[in-house]
């Protein structure tokens, strides 16, 4: 089974000179790609699996984290609107990695591919400089901002995803 038939064989290729705006957006993308290869060929199961003893993630905990993450910082703080959670968070903040065990592959990925593309829609129609506010503190954050805190938060845990796929079956998903 494969979440990402869309996704080709060659390794997304970020261009080597661009203004600032096109370099924001093909890095991201660059680590949004990435966690799909990481991801393409496993099964349910090993998607839900939580290959490292010492962690309680998973890989399909991972695309539902950074689905909820791309919803807040694109939707609730440079949009301005209130998009409501992708998940009962209750009382556990880290719902989203942790409260796999009925999720599939093909599902999560179609869910954190709508809000890649909310992503998108949202800062194409704005500038660098606009700036939202994070809704119950209202600390400000430019869309600068939050494109480069995207780039750091795909690569963070696309580190962490490199070892769930080499435990689970020895490959990283270049």
């Amino acid at each position: 089974m494969s979440v990402a038939p869309e996704t080709s064989d060659r390794r997304f290729a970020l261009p080597p000179t661009a203004d600032e705006r096109t370099l924001l957006d093909a890095f991201l993308d660059f680590q949004r790609d990435a966690l799909v290869r990481k991801c393409d060929g496993l099964s349910d199961e090993q998607l839900r699996s939580r290959p490292v003893p010492s962690s309680a993630l998973s890989l399909l905990g991972l695309v539902r984290h950074l689905a909820t993450v791309e919803r807040w910082y694109f939707q609730a703080v440079i949009a301005g609107t209130s998009p409501g959670d992708l998940f009962d968070l209750t009382d556990d903040f880290d719902a989203p990695f942790h409260d796999v065990a009925d999720a599939t592959g093909p599902g999560t990925f179609a869910l954190w591919r709508e809000e890649v593309a909310a992503s998108r829609r949202i800062a194409a129609t704005r500038s660098l400089d606009t700036v939202g506010r994070t809704p119950g503190t209202g600390a400000e954050r430019s869309l600068r901002w939050v494109l480069t805190h995207m780039i750091d938060e795909y690569a963070r845990h696309l580190g962490q995803a490199d070892i769930m796929r080499e435990a689970i079956d020895g490959r990283t998903g270049e």
